[in-house]
């Protein structure tokens, strides 16, 4: 079996994780601690005055603190004449735990109306996979060149008609760091984190206070998003009883997400047996005894891993369901983000994607660094950690029940958009079209009675969708696990739509 490989751009390997013993978090089934027990008798005040992006300095950071979230800080600086010279930007750190972890972020205006647009951010999933890969490899202003040294300007940048962050988390990734080797190895714990950024950041920039925001990301962000969104939602009450503004959540879009692992796990085999994207991969033998298996993968997990919780039981599942259907396509030499093509490269150094090298490069050249204000203590970017992805597979965070927390969202009102490109395998539309199917809430029955229909960019059929009230789901065809990589156009008219509360 394999261990190790990076879902990247989204997950850490599946065949990989499971062989790591399952242990839920010592907190798993019970509430998380709330940022309202900070919360101060008496009105809010702030060390430091309201402050306005445009005046932030270019040289140095601006640090930024909030009474109610002791602890944290946030350091922000204006950069300048980089990415898309058309769209002012800044880069920064939100200090946590007394200053002893680092996460760092990249924030971009719109292009569009910046003092009117909404925030959307940005995350990718690992875990441990840098969000730079979002920012120039998928849906920033600007991608790396072909060479690898410098930027130019992307068209279909999701900045267009939104205000953009894109944040490198949990500790330990991208650019983010720790003082004494602190780290996060939950979910949930990171969510605390995300909460704490945001709630600085729009307290402090009043222009943002009450925006539109949305949280967008992939693959691993499949588990995190619902996680950290429903922090927001549960934190806005603490907020309100304390005269705080809430944080304005609007909707969620989850792309190529791992929301349920084990109905994931299971749609493996139609993505290679079958005609679901692309004609049958894998040798007919394979497939029988990939389906035989699926009977007793089943049983075993539902068995010990969802029924009741047994350690040694869930892991001897986790392990015969993976060594069963996901193993051989792993020997197929195929792109596990693409199964169209082959993979380019030796997936452990390219994610069978080359550019992934090439934003390494620009991100560890002096002169990057220091436009970026990147700390003295990151040594070198990589696109992925091991040791981050390693620390959540210890705490089994991906076996949590992720569509729990989009049922929550759904009844109190955040929009849901569920899109998967068509030729990832794994992080399917098969199997995320099985659980958001499965999922109970009050509109279950109505969404799964819409007929499915296609929805189109410029005339042409860009994929099928169907929702109800707050729900979508749609498939982008010919897309891969990074849906604007390979199809910027139809992912940017997506987006846009999305935020204008259109349908697709």
């Amino acid at each position: 079996m394999r261990f190790g490989l990076s879902l990247a751009l989204g997950l850490t390997a599946t065949a990989g994780a499971v062989q790591l013993p399952l242990h839920f978090p010592a907190s798993y089934g019970s509430p998380s601690p709330s940022f309202g027990s900070s919360f101060p008798s008496g009105a809010p005040s702030f060390p430091a005055p309201e402050q306005s992006l445009a005046a932030l300095s270019t040289q140095e950071y601006t640090t930024l603190t909030h009474d109610n979230f002791r602890g944290y800080s946030v350091r922000i600086r204006q950069t300048e004449g980089w990415c898309d010279p058309g769209v002012r930007s800044w880069t920064g750190y939100l200090d946590v735990d007394g200053g002893a972890k680092h996460l760092f972020f990249y924030f971009f205006e719109s292009r569009h109306k910046p003092a009117e647009d909404p925030l959307l951010m940005w995350i990718n999933g690992g875990p441990g996979c840098s969000s730079a890969l979002g920012l120039f490899m998928e849906l920033g202003p600007c991608r790396v060149n072909d060479i690898g040294n410098d930027t130019v300007p992307h068209a279909e940048g999701w900045n267009e008609r939104a205000n953009v962050f894109f944040l490198d988390q949990p500790v330990g990734v991208g650019f983010s760091y720790a003082d004494y080797g602190e780290v996060v190895e939950t979910t949930e714990d990171a969510a605390k984190n995300v909460a704490a950024f945001i709630w600085i950041f729009t307290e402090t920039f009043r222009e943002f206070n009450g925006r539109e925001f949305h949280m967008a990301g992939e693959s691993y962000g499949g588990r995190y998003l619902p996680v950290f969104a429903s922090e927001i939602v549960d934190q806005n009450k603490q907020a309100v009883a304390h005269g705080l503004q809430e944080i304005n959540l609007k909707g969620v879009m989850i792309g190529n997400g791992i929301t349920d692992f084990f109905t994931m796990l299971l749609s493996y085999y139609d993505m290679a047996c079958t005609g679901a994207s692309v004609p049958p991969i894998l040798d007919i033998s394979q497939c029988v005894r990939m389906k035989k298996a699926i009977p007793r993968c089943t049983q075993m997990v539902q068995a010990s891993c969802v029924d009741m919780f047994d350690e040694m039981a869930c892991n001897s599942a986790a392990l015969f369901c993976g060594a069963e259907l996901e193993e051989p396509f792993f020997t197929s030499g195929m792109n596990p983000y693409d199964i169209s093509k082959v993979c380019d490269g030796p997936i452990g150094e390219t994610l069978c994607y080359p550019v992934t090298k090439k934003i390494g490069s620009y991100l560890n050249m002096n002169s990057t660094r220091k436009l970026l204000g990147v700390d003295d203590k990151v040594k070198t970017f990589s696109s992925c950690s091991t040791e981050v992805g390693m620390g959540f597979n210890r705490r089994s965070d991906m076996y949590a029940p992720g569509p729990y927390y989009i049922s929550g969202l759904l009844e109190r009102g955040i929009s849901i958009l569920i899109y998967v490109g068509t030729y990832d395998w794994i992080c399917n539309w098969v199997g995320n079209m099985r659980w958001v199917e499965a999922l109970e809430w009050q509109g279950q029955e109505s969404y799964n009675a819409v007929p499915i229909s296609q929805w189109f960019v410029d005339g042409e059929p860009a994929g099928i969708t169907k929702g109800w009230k707050g729900l979508t789901y749609a498939t982008v065809e010919g897309a891969g696990h990074m849906v604007p990589y390979d199809k910027p156009v139809q992912a940017l008219a997506m987006v846009n739509r999305w935020l204008e509360k259109r349908s697709l």
